[in-house]
């Protein structure tokens, strides 16, 4: 085990979201499922890209919200598309800005390495065209980050 590992709160779904982040991220397993005496997993270990993640059943006391959330940098927008269709379908919900929340709660950044590239473009005004074309969207569209870029 890694010296830092994320550790996410469930309600009762923990095995359930470990099995479908898996099968959301290439490189990714099941390490271990820890089950209590009635069967049902108590405490699961997995990979996500290679991070490690645990994942507690613990009841409804405390809720997932925006103030941790999963980066992914992706390569482009199909890697945008994959993740963000994924992580919205059954109950997640669409923010603003490249953000979205999953269908167990937890808020997630799904953002393309263009959006980056772009906004770190020394030309203040290139810059700012991307930043506010970016602060219009939900999901992230790199075609129109490109053309905010290269507007005169």
């Amino acid at each position: 085990m890694k010296k830092i590992t994320p550790f996410l709160w469930f309600d009762t779904q923990a095995e359930e979201a470990m099995k479908f982040y898996v099968s959301l991220f290439k490189n990714s397993k099941v390490n271990n499922i820890s089950r209590g005496p009635d069967g049902r997993a108590f405490i699961v270990s997995f990979e996500l890209d290679g991070q490690e993640f645990m994942g507690l059943n613990a009841g409804p006391q405390f809720k997932f919200n925006e103030a941790v959330s999963m980066y992914v940098n992706c390569e482009d927008q199909a890697e945008v598309d994959h993740f963000w269709n994924k992580l919205t379908a059954d109950g997640g919900e669409e923010s603003m800005c490249g953000w979205l929340k999953d269908k167990y709660g937890l808020s997630w950044q799904i953002v393309p390495k263009q959006l980056t590239e772009l906004m770190g473009d020394p030309d203040p005004v290139k810059s700012q065209r991307v930043m506010d074309a970016m602060l219009k969207m939900q999901r992230i569209i790199v075609a129109d980050l490109q053309k905010a870029y290269d507007s005169e």
